[in-house]
């Protein structure tokens, strides 16, 4: 789904950000790459909120409509 994707984009940047990070050379490099990497992880965690709330809502939604039917 679009936002797997989007999930996927940010683990990706994250891991990105912290290999750079490592290859550092610079102390002030390094603390921005960290930074970097720890925003990525956080838009990373909020999106695989939103997919697990999109999915119960879908859920609670097919059901309510087969109990409907």
């Amino acid at each position: 789904s679009p936002m797997s994707q989007q999930l996927d984009f940010y683990n990706a940047r994250a891991a990105e950000a912290r290999a750079d990070a490592d290859a550092a050379t610079l102390d002030n490099v390094r603390n921005r790459c960290l930074r970097a990497a720890a925003a990525w992880d956080n838009m990373a965690a909020r999106a695989a909120r939103s997919d697990k709330m999109r999915a119960e809502a879908e859920a609670k939604k097919a059901a309510m409509a087969a109990a409907a039917e």
